[in-house]
Formats: structure tokens, sequence, C-alpha cells
């Protein structure tokens, strides 16, 4: 076994000399970027959970992956209220994961490797524990202090009223009402998402100068980029005024993507510009609207955004296909890249979702019980994954999915995701798909570390980067051929794709001159195209391509 599979050994923390971003003009327009959800990724201290030196033991194994980049989900001193995007201080490491002095020797080894670092910012809202919401609350109504969030009167006369009629994204009410120090009720504060959230008001030059204070920390530290949270969300309208009954115009929604959030982009886009070595700016933009989507990513503003469309298409040739195209079209006039991913920390994972009848994935869906075929869904999983690595742009890889791991169905008492418990119960939540990986052997905790802070299923010996390092069929071996080839093969730094026609339920385009990716979507065989060379498939061919199969075909 190769040290980097099931190795678990750090190197002890010492000072690390400021990292230094290699000068790379372009690197994220087709680059690989592994998602680590640090919690759930590898335990070094035996904690149960999972911590940055389990991450320092295992980045033998993301080198071997081929990746270009790690995105690190929210690192940083939290109450976990909503998995560490409830910021308490984004200067720090919380201490259940480390230090900032392993972070930054993490940053430096993780360079060393060939691989850069992206970090997490969530400009919306802070931790309710964050210095300035504490503030907030002490020095009452009408301070300076609570100029840099959302305090509002109630309405009626007594103030009993929630002050608007706003939908949290966690379900639930958008207002808490404060109490001060002899219990009397006073104003509201809005939060989005939870009470635990508070949300800041961007229209303070304080929020906007701390932030950028916060990219110019980071960035120092050699960081290569930040991915922006709920990027299309943090800009309110001062007079609060009621959701609209349909669509709102486009930029007049009260919260979710104001005309204004532009400005606040360009000036972190000027903070990253101040660098070498091309930091990027990373936005979640969840939009319908493909012309203010790519607003975002005009040249003075983000990089890159994820795309979200194509994570939530059903298993279905034209469905796909129509996302693939929405999602080329809506790029090319600006020149940015297409990003492309099958899930992260908060979706329904690829072998789960499609195994199961409706295949696409909505938040307002996910349920207790809903029956899934996992053999398909394997199947279907592999074959996804060489669509979207064949695609133009760059792709993430959600840390698991590169192991064929499925989402799990917790018990209702170890479900800790509020969006679960804001749900009156309904919804099972997010943690299902963010339960600690399997590295090693045959039994719980896997080689995680020690007992996981959820539990991990018992068939999962199999699914191990253990059990799967040295089986050419395993879906780790096929994930690391996939990002060789993508790496190595010419055709995939052109730009765009050529469609072939070969039927209603089959995808199939060509990369450049001579690579060509098919996906056969359909209930029977096809022909394969002509061709000089099998380069990869995700199932064995003979003669024919199996439903629920793609290749890869040097012409």
């Amino acid at each position: 076994m190769t040290r980097s599979s099931v190795d678990t050994e750090v190197p002890p923390i010492a000072s690390a000399p400021p990292a230094t971003v290699p000068e790379d003009a372009g690197w994220w327009r087709t680059a690989v970027i592994y998602q680590v959800y640090v919690r759930s990724f590898a335990d070094g201290d035996g904690d149960g959970t999972g911590d940055l030196a389990g991450v320092r033991s295992r980045l033998g194994y993301l080198r071997d992956l081929g990746v270009d980049a790690i995105w690190f989900t929210p690192w940083y001193p939290s109450p976990l209220a909503d998995g560490g995007y409830d910021v308490a201080d984004y200067r720090d490491i919380d201490p259940r994961f480390g230090s900032l002095e392993e972070a930054e020797l993490l940053i430096a080894e993780a360079l060393d490797l060939g691989i850069r670092t992206i970090v997490d910012i969530v400009p919306n809202h802070v931790s309710e524990q964050h210095e300035w919401f504490r503030s907030a609350l002490q020095a009452g109504p009408g301070s300076p202090e609570r100029e840099r969030f959302w305090f509002h009167p109630g309405r009626g006369d007594d103030g009993s009223g929630i002050p608007t009629d706003w939908v949290s994204s966690f379900q639930g009410e958008t207002w808490t009402r404060t109490v001060d120090a002899e219990g009397r009720p006073g104003e509201w504060y809005l939060h989005l998402f939870t009470a635990q959230q508070p949300d800041l008001n961007w229209n303070h030059p304080d929020v906007r100068r701390e932030h950028e204070d916060i990219l110019r920390f980071w960035f120092d530290r050699g960081v290569a980029g930040v991915r922006i949270d709920s990027a299309a969300m943090p800009v309110k309208d001062p007079a609060l005024p009621a959701l609209p009954d349909g669509a709102a115009a486009p930029g007049t929604h009260p919260h979710i993507d104001r005309d204004e959030l532009h400005d606040i982009y360009r000036g972190w886009r000027a903070v990253a510009d101040e660098y070498p070595g091309e930091r990027v700016l990373v936005g979640e933009v969840w939009l319908d609207d493909a012309a203010r989507f790519a607003r975002y990513l005009r040249p003075d503003e983000m990089h890159t955004a994820f795309n979200f469309d194509f994570m939530t298409q059903p298993w279905s040739a034209r469905a796909m296909r129509a996302s693939i195209e929405r999602t080329l079209a809506a790029h090319a006039p600006i020149g940015a890249p297409a990003t492309w991913v099958l899930s992260n920390h908060d979706v329904t994972r690829p072998v789960t979702r499609y195994g199961r009848a409706d295949s696409g994935f909505a938040f307002e869906r996910k349920r207790f019980g809903i029956p899934t075929d996992l053999e398909r869904g394997n199947r279907r999983a592999r074959a996804a994954a060489l669509l979207v690595a064949a695609l133009p742009g760059s792709l993430y890889i959600y840390q698991g999915d590169e192991l064929g791991l499925p989402e799990v169905e917790l018990p209702r008492e170890v479900l800790q995701d509020p969006m679960h418990f804001r749900s009156q119960g309904v919804d099972p939540g997010r943690d299902g798909c963010r339960v600690p990986l399997p590295w090693s052997g045959t039994a719980s905790p896997y080689g995680f570390g020690g007992t996981p802070w959820l539990p991990q299923p018992g068939d999962w010996g199999g699914l191990t980067a253990e059990a799967q390092q040295h089986d050419p069929g395993s879906m780790l071996a096929l994930y690391r051929a996939a990002i060789a080839l993508r790496r190595d093969l010419p055709d995939f730094a052109d730009e765009g794709l050529t469609w072939l026609e070969l039927g209603a339920d089959v995808l199939a385009f060509r990369r450049g001159e001579s690579t060509l990716c098919v996906t056969n979507l359909s209930a029977t065989a096809i022909p394969i195209p002509a061709h000089r060379e099998v380069l990869l498939s995700s199932a064995p061919t003979a003669g024919s391509l199996e439903p629920d199969t793609s290749l890869w075909l040097a012409l």
C-alpha cells in the first residue's frame, strides 16, 4: 500500500515561510478543485472530528488524485450552528481543527505538491458570537454598532410584529427579537439563515472595509482564491419592502441579486489583483436568469461561479444537454470558463441521487425513506464523472465522490443540520453527505481517526481508499485516470465543444480535433463510433456502449 493511501503520520508543526503562489496564467480556467469539508475529511488527533492534521496527512492522496487546488469549507472559529457557516472570527482557525500556524503550514505544504488552496468567505452574515454582534447587542438601539447589521423595530404599537414577511433559506422566519438584560423585548434583527447567523448591512463602510482586509489576510498567507458563499444575497433594500407576489423584476428583489452587489465584488477583484499568481474569486451564485448570472463574471468581478443548473438535472440526455448549452451560452459573451460539479456538502450524493426514480435535485424535495437502486446509481455516477470531466471549464469534486460514497440516511437522533430542525423534522437535512470519509480497514472508523462525529455505515469496507487503491475497476481509479487524461490531452485545453448527433438519448461531443466523449443515457446499447483508440470507459465495453455508460475515444 502506498504511503499516500493509508498512512496518517503528520510532520510536526513548524514555522512556515510565507507561501508563494506560482505564476500560472489562467490556471483556474481548467483546474480540478477538490472540496474539503474539514470536519469529515480525516481526523489527525483522534477526537472524532476532522482537522488540519488529518488533511496534512492526506495531501499525498490528493496529489495522487491529481487535483490542482483544495477548496476548504469554513475552518474558522464557529459555534457550528450551521456547520461552520456561522463564522465568529475570520482571522483564526477553529481550535477543533487546529491553529492558524498549522493552516499556514498546510497551505505551504500543499503548494510544494502543486496544490493551491481556496478558502470560504461568507459575506452575508456572521455568527451571533462574532465580536461585532455581541457589541451590537450590548450597545442597544440607535448605536453605531447596530448599524453594521439589520436591527429594526417591530410592527404594531408594542413592536411585537415581525418587520417583514421575507422567507428564510432554511425555512421559518427571518427575524428574531432581542431581549435586554432585564428581559424586556426590544428590536428585531434580520437573519436570512438561522437566528445564530445575523445578516450584515453592506451599506455600512465598516462591513466592506473589513471583508477586503480579510481577503488580504488570507492572500498574505498564500491562499490562491476565495469561494464566496451565497454571493447573490448580501445586499438588501434598506426600505425592507414586502416580497413581490410573482417574480421580481431583474435587480429589484429585496435581498437577492441586487445591482449594488457588483460594486462590492469589483472592490474584491481589485484586492485580488494586487497579488501575484492570479488569486481567484469563485462565487456561489444560485440564479435562474443566465444574463444576470453572467454579470458576476465580467472581467473586473469574479473569475468563475458555480454552475448549479447542471448539478440539479435528472438523468436525462435532453435535460443535461440543455443545461450544458445554457451554461456555455451564458459564459461565452464574457469569456469566463464554466464550472462543473456533481455534488457538494449541501446536495444528495450522485450514487444515491442517480439511482432514484426522481434523479434530479431540489432542496424542497428532500425526504426520509426515498428508495434508490445503488447499483444503477453507481453505474450512472461513473458515467457522469466522465461526462463532466470532459466538459470545457473547471471541475469541482466533493470529497468522497471519487470513492463512490452513497448518501447516508442517518438516525434522526444524530442529525445536527438546522435544515432538518427548521423543517419540523420533515427534511433529513444535509448531514447524509457529510458523514466522515472511510480511508482503510473493514469497520468504523475506517481509518478516519477517532469515533466519527456522525456514524459511518457498517458496509463501507469496500469503499475505503485503501480497498480501491489498486483496483483498476474502482471509482477511485476512474477519477484518477480521468483527471490525468484531462490534464495531459491537448484537446482538453480547447475551450469549446462540438456536438455529434448519435440519438435523442445519447450525449456525444468532440473536444478539440480528436477526442470524443459519448454518454449513453438510453435503455439499450448503441454502436461505438469509429475511433482510433478507447481512452477511458466508465464500464467495460465489447463492441457496443451499454446503457448508463460513458467513454472517451481518440479519433
